[in-house]
């Protein structure tokens, strides 16, 4: 009977099935950052706790895995990437773990009313950042092919098309992220002071999904770069 390890488990037959595993985690936790939005909005805190609970859960398994990959690489292992590459791209996916984690606690912890003008562009902003996480997460599941193709060649050129998209998509959310705080501002005479900073906080972090998932990207484009 073939015997297995718990470093052959994590790593199986590829060297980025632990980094894959995390970023689904990753992606499943980030994914229900704007059903938060939309339960906040309807005024269901019972169902903003229940997601603040599973986003809680997914960030818990991406930190699981996160440690088992730093714990079970050694310096010696033949990597056919540079092995702090492979750990900076682990420590970008996980920031957005981080970042949904940072959004569904601050909500439960300080149960706050979505102001009315913000409504329906929070939630449109925070799929907009999932999308770009969603993106990211599939250009990691490239990379097995990628790295037999030497970074080289159609998969190379077909990851550097994802990854423009990656960039333009991001971009797309800086843009709603700017246009919803201008509209905060124009409504805080509405707001409690208190709230507006809140709120302004909360956009920061709800970008951070994209900006952390267009990192990511970064680092692999300079992986193909060189």
């Amino acid at each position: 009977m073939k015997r297995t390890t718990p470093f052959a488990n994590l790593f199986g037959r590829s060297p980025f099935k632990a980094l894959k595993q995390h970023m689904r985690a990753v992606v499943e936790g980030a994914a229900e950052v704007p059903a938060l939005f939309e339960a906040l909005s309807a005024g269901d805190q019972g169902r903003v706790q229940a997601i603040k609970d599973s986003i809680f859960a997914h960030e818990a398994e991406a930190d699981r895995l996160k440690n088992e990959l730093r714990n079970h690489l050694p310096k010696s292992f033949f990597l056919p990437v540079d092995r702090r590459d492979l750990l900076e791209i682990l420590n970008w996916q996980d920031s957005i773990a981080d970042a949904a984690q940072d959004i569904s606690g601050l909500l439960v912890e300080r149960p706050m009313e979505i102001p009315g003008p913000l409504k329906e562009p929070i939630v449109t902003l925070a799929q907009r950042c999932v999308d770009v996480v969603e993106l990211s997460a599939k250009i990691i599941e490239q990379l097995d092919e990628l790295v037999e193709m030497g970074f080289k060649g159609k998969e190379a050129s077909r990851v550097e098309e994802m990854l423009d998209r990656l960039n333009l998509l991001e971009d797309d959310t800086d843009e709603l992220g700017l246009e919803l705080t201008r509209t905060l501002f124009e409504h805080e005479d509405e707001i409690k002071p208190v709230s507006v900073i809140m709120w302004y906080q909360l956009i920061q972090w709800i970008g951070d999904l994209a900006d952390n998932a267009e990192k990511v990207g970064d680092r692999l484009r300079l992986l193909i770069a060189n």
